[in-house]
């Protein structure tokens, strides 16, 4: 009954294993699948390492694939592990022949964002979080690095916190790191790396100086596999340290957005951190302001923070390189809502898209998408005829 093997084969090809995003088949996950002559489908199923967490959806996405065939009348899979060769053969399969490399450097297809602000407080990694969900909303294929390693907080805010209070933990396949997906976002943070001993009596401080701190994002750059992605964003850390300054050597592609409160404080020193991004070379994108006044129960404006610190950083970063002038891309406003979400982990623009805090984000979202993969400087292989 080749036949109804290949119809098999056929219908697992549909089954995609939800850490690396890709069918099983072309993983090397799919061994040998046979029906006999009542309707029994055999298959063997080989899992990348001992404890898979996606081993029961797996298993079960294959039972229910095979189901599917005319003339299965029972599934029967037997689940294995791949060995060391098949784990080196998919390693090298996904990342590509050689050495590992940075894949979102010069020369990346990937649009990478560096999100960036003066001072800590003004709802960064809330806004990173929620662009990184908007834009997987739109349809395309987002990561984001938690790159503020003394302050991360992006687990929190995406809901990737098990009632222990830890993060979850990314699979390892040898020295390959697959990052956890939530709202379709795959994600890294040093807060998935923590011992859960050091997490209790330390409460998940990290006391790390400059060395220690370009190796971890590097590490989070060329370790983890993060697939063929359309965006990637990156939360730094306030101010202009030892991270921001990482960045821009790994990443001098990298457009920059600036995110300021309105208050005339912390819009100069968001300036200081959109200068230092230029000196690395990198691009400002734009500027956001954030906690931007809001609508009271009476329909009058309430600017709990003043107003216009977002176009006066944009309008200064102007003036100082007039040949690329940096937008003031939205003024967010304060919303119990968008609080709300990255306490429970459900972002804004999920929970609530009406909201005005998500409208803004979202219309950054849409402009950011309509840009598509960056082409510049890229050969195309076309010739006159």
């Amino acid at each position: 009954m080749s036949s109804l093997a290949d119809g098999v084969r056929g219908a697992l090809a549909r089954v995609v294993d939800p850490e690396i995003r890709k069918p099983i088949t072309e993983l090397g996950m799919l061994g040998e699948v046979s029906v006999d002559d009542q309707g029994t489908a055999s298959i063997a199923l080989k899992l990348t390492i001992v404890g898979c967490p996606a081993a029961h959806t797996i298993e079960r996405d294959v039972r229910e694939a095979a189901a599917t065939v005319a003339g299965v009348q029972r599934v029967d899979v037997d689940v294995d592990v791949m060995t060391k060769e098949e784990r080196a053969a998919l390693t090298e399969r996904l990342r590509g022949p050689g050495a590992r490399t940075m894949p979102f450097g010069p020369g990346s297809l990937t649009r990478v964002y560096a999100i960036t602000s003066g001072k800590g407080g003004v709802g960064k990694s809330t806004l990173t979080a929620n662009l990184a969900v908007s834009l997987a909303a739109k349809g395309l294929s987002v990561g984001l690095v938690d790159a503020d390693v003394h302050g991360f907080s992006i687990p929190g805010v995406l809901g990737l916190v098990g009632e222990d209070g830890l993060a979850a933990r990314p699979t390892r396949v040898d020295d390959m790191i697959l990052p956890p997906v939530a709202y379709g976002v795959k994600v890294i943070s040093i807060g998935m790396f923590i011992d859960p001993a050091q997490a209790s009596a330390t409460g998940g401080a990290v006391a790390w100086r400059g060395p220690m701190l370009h190796r971890t994002i590097t590490q989070f750059l060329t370790d983890v596999y993060f697939g063929d992605l359309d965006v990637l964003l990156l939360d730094l850390p306030p101010g202009t340290g030892d991270v921001a300054i990482s960045i821009g050597q790994l990443l001098p592609n990298a457009d920059v957005i600036v995110l300021t409160t309105p208050q005339a404080a912390a819009a100069e020193v968001a300036e200081r951190s959109g200068l230092v991004a230029r000196q690395t070379g990198q691009r400002l994108y734009g500027v956001i302001e954030n906690m931007a006044g809001f609508a009271g129960p009476d329909g009058e404006i309430v600017e709990i923070f003043g107003a216009g610190g977002g176009a006066e950083v944009a309008r200064r970063l102007s003036e100082r390189s007039p040949d690329a002038p940096v937008p003031l891309l939205a003024s967010v406003p304060i919303s119990v809502a968008l609080r709300r979400g990255g306490d429970d982990g459900v972002p804004v623009v999920l929970a609530d898209p009406a909201d005005p805090a998500s409208v803004a984000i979202d219309s950054v979202a849409e402009r950011m998408a309509r840009r598509g993969r960056d082409l510049a400087g890229r050969r195309l292989g076309l010739a006159p005829a």
